[in-house]
């Protein structure tokens, strides 16, 4: 690593120690843009005014037909602002962190008052954690970019960022999978604007949604939702929690440009208007493998990630139309790590190596159309198709036969085409209507082999096609401005095996005062299984292969979580909840008591090897508290405080009350941060961070050490499922940073450090199949990354 930091002091020298007369500039001034709408429909709100906070003289504008605003003549730095609109309950943000290089955005929504008395006091609207859709009721939380970069340890992934959050644990480090309240990862959905995604991340596998890299890039996310249960019935065909994410519009009015260095990668990026007489922009970002970059002036590195991504937006407003937006998401990655090129001692096992290459695609790309009826009436279309593959080669040699030989395959493939439509009718300011439906086309090919106990077997082998349908309706009614009710039902349709879920849920939603909110919200809810388990092959006695799980319908949830809110102050909260899941119709298999398919999805390979003749028989729950204590940005520190206690257990088809694979039964994490001004005008930052994070270890199915010497194949001791588990895990996040604000343009440098002690995750678990050894194996221990950006 000492060698990929050099160069990144040497860039930090030349950029933040330069000639002191840059020190002298003016006061430098920026434009806060953004639109005002209204929260229920997403309606333009022309005419609404917005005010900077403390400005003097008064700085003030108001927004065009379209809802859009341009706030100019700010000083950098952080910022608060006003809004109001007659009829709407004011708003008052948090601070806005104002940059030279680039133009702050804001994005605010307005609720319609519910007027019940003649004379009402109007306060604007201080509740930092509103979150974005006005739907949901509980167990969700709201978050903007600025949290990906400012958290430590989170690398601008909103994954990793939100392992911060109440209810959230991850897998391994070198992962950023998401298991919410003990449910596998596998249970999580990914939205990107309202289209669902399969993994969002390079390295992935087929059937998980975790990798060690993002291919979403933080630099185009808008202010977002994450879900972790009992969310409104928009949202089906997922149990445990929905990372709703929001690509923002890029600048209509001027040209921005940022080139980044650092842990993600080398990246360039670009916004603006098409040209200067159309409200068309686009937004674009490029990023390719920083290691394999480095791979090629020569430098030496044991593994190189290749990987590259593009991230892109195109937004088309129209003056009777509507707005068209276009939206392309790509990743490409490819890896190999192979024992063979090295000595002897570094091999997987002694005497006992394996080469291992493997590389994942994603392409998403969609075309979307909303349109206003009336300021009340919006109907939104879709249409998208989503791509993915995944190829891995694993062979394996040993000094008694040194000749690399192939010991495991995968080539799978899917394509998704998707359609959907959705219609929002607000009656009045009490009365609002969700309805929707969307079509799923599936083509896909799944492929992978292995040679078990000598003897070549297919787990899959073949081209299939699904459909899938799904709809939904929800009506939310105000019965005054502190308290609503959300109803609705979500049903879904699997045409291979006529598989289908009717899904009721509810929500309630009462301020009691301004500094007091309880929540409470509950469902059903169901998932298709991961689509490759379906077609996954049984071997017969007679040599023949059959697809077994075929007739597999949903696994199925029944949630309940209840939160309440305290608001200390502005800036300052408190939040509890409590929740229960009663998990049912989930695959288990006869032949092995134990086996449950919720206990997959947080590795690099979906385990097949096991997951033929499975029958929905099995069970589980999980059940648990959270606290959260949190202070917002402000007056230059924050800080976010969670506890999460909570028990995750099943029933295989013997009906034995086990630990699953995620219960690690507690997790405390504590994040923070300080930032302040320096230079002779105070136009440039220092901040630090810290994160700390301690969980209990993951249970896990031990070896058995006698059969697998015996038979010369790893073998599990399936009788003690999930009895043991890993040591409990510590970790150490640090992060440094400067900013420094120039005329046109800012420059910031980002430094992580991370220590994970003697007490960590696993990152794997090995057995040499000839002498028992069972080998551990850590990874990012003492690990320090840097990031430098430059926005003009």
């Amino acid at each position: 690593m000492s060698r990929i930091s050099i160069p990144y002091l040497l860039v930090f020298i030349l950029i933040f120690f330069p000639s002191p007369s840059l020190f002298s500039q003016s006061v430098i001034r920026q434009t806060i843009r953004g639109t005002v709408t209204d929260k229920q429909t997403g309606a333009p709100l022309p005419g609404a005014t917005i005010i900077l906070v403390n400005s003097d003289p008064l700085n003030g504008t108001t927004t065009d037909v379209n809802g859009n605003f341009l706030l100019t003549n700010v000083p950098i730095g952080k910022q608060q602002v006003n809004v109001s609109y007659i009829g709407y309950a004011p708003f008052l943000s948090g601070e806005i962190q104002v940059g030279s290089g680039k133009q702050a955005v804001l994005e605010v929504t307005l609720r319609e008052m519910i007027i019940t008395a003649p004379e009402v006091e109007i306060v604007a609207n201080k509740r930092k954690y509103d979150v974005i859709n006005r739907m949901a009721t509980v167990s969700v939380r709201s978050f903007n970019t600025d949290e990906t970069n400012r958290f430590a340890g989170s690398y601008g992934d909103p994954a990793r960022m939100a392992a911060n959050f109440a209810g959230v644990t991850s897998g391994i480090d070198n992962r950023n999978d998401i298991i919410v309240r003990g449910n596998t990862p596998m249970g999580l959905q990914w939205r990107i604007d309202d289209m669902e995604i399969p993994n969002p991340n390079h390295f992935a596998t087929v059937g998980t949604s975790g990798g060690p890299v993002t291919v979403l890039n933080n630099n185009l996310l808008a202010n977002s939702d994450f879900l972790t249960g009992a969310f409104p019935a928009q949202y089906g065909n997922a149990l445990s929690g929905i990372f709703d994410m929001k690509m923002r519009n890029g600048n209509a009015n001027k040209q921005e440009y940022w080139f980044q260095l650092g842990w993600n990668g080398i990246e360039f990026g670009a916004e603006g208007p098409f040209s200067p007489h159309s409200s068309a922009s686009y937004l674009v970002s490029y990023r390719y493998s920083l290691l394999k970059a480095i791979s090629y002036l020569g430098i030496k590195l044991n593994v190189i990630p290749d990987y590259q991504d593009l991230n892109l937006k195109i937004s088309i407003p129209t003056k009777k139309a509507g707005t068209f937006s276009i939206l392309g998401i790509g990743g490409l990655s490819y890896i190999e790590m192979n024992d063979s090129e090295k000595s002897a001692d570094d091999w997987t096992f002694p005497g006992y190596g394996e080469n291992l290459s493997n590389g994942s695609d994603l392409g998403v790309l969609g075309l979307s159309h909303i349109y206003f009826f009336n300021p009340g009436t919006r109907i939104k279309s879709m249409i998208y198709a989503v791509g993915s593959k995944v190829t891995t080669a694993i062979d394996s040699f040993s000094t008694q036969n040194p000749q690399p030989a192939a010991w495991a395959g995968e080539l799978s493939s899917e394509v998704k085409y998707s359609g959907s439509i959705q219609l929002t009718r607000k009656f009045d300011p009490r009365n609002i209507l969700d309805i929707g439906m969307q079509a799923d086309f599936y083509n896909m090919n799944f492929h992978d082999s292995i040679i078990s106990h000598g003897i070549f077997r297919l787990n899959t082998n073949s081209g299939e096609q699904m459909q899938f349908l799904k709809g939904f309706a929800q009506y939310q009614r105000h019965f005054s401005d502190e308290f609503s009710v959300t109803a609705g039902v979500f049903g879904s349709f699997m045409a291979m095996n006529q598989s289908y879920a009717i899904e009721p849920r509810l929500g309630i939603n009462w301020i009691v005062s301004k500094y007091h909110t309880i929540t409470l919200g509950a469902g059903l809810y169901s998932q298709m299984q991961p689509r490759v388990i379906y077609f996954v092959l049984s071997q017969l006695p007679d040599g023949t292969c059959l697809q077994t799980n075929r007739d597999l319908g949903f696994t199925r949830n029944a949630q309940v979580a209840a939160g309440y809110d305290y608001l200390f102050n502005d800036h300052f909260r408190f939040k509890s909840e409590i929740y229960y899941e009663y998990l049912y119709d989930i695959p288990v298999k006869p032949s092995i008591p134990e086996y449950s398919l919720i206990n997959q999805g947080h590795e690099f390979f979906l385990d097949r090897q096991y997951a033929d003749s499975l029958v929905n028989d099995g069970t589980g729950h999980n059940y648990g508290i959270e606290l959260t204590l949190e202070r917002f940005l402000y007056k230059n520190y924050f800080f976010l405080f969670t506890t999460s206690l909570f028990n995750s257990e099943y029933r295989g088809w013997d009906q034995e009350l086990r630990n699953t694979a995620f219960d690690v039964n507690y997790v405390l994490n504590a994040v923070g941060g300080y930032e302040f001004k320096f230079g002779k005008r105070k136009q440039s930052v220092m901040s630090f961070g810290l994160r700390a994070t301690w969980s209990g270890g993951n249970p896990y199915i031990p070896y058995d050490v006698e059969q697998t010497v015996a038979t010369g194949e790893p073998v599990y001791d399936w009788n003690n499922s999930f009895t043991c588990r890993y040591p409990d895990y510590k970790r150490l996040s640090f992060r440094f940073g400067i900013k420094r604000n120039l005329p046109s343009k800012s420059i910031e440098f980002l430094f992580d450090l991370q220590y994970r002690t003697n007490y960590t995750n696993i990152y794997l678990q090995r057995i040499n199949p000839t002498t028992g050894q069972i080998k551990r194996y850590f990874d990012m221990g003492f690990l320090p990354m840097a990031t430098w950006r430059i926005q003009f």
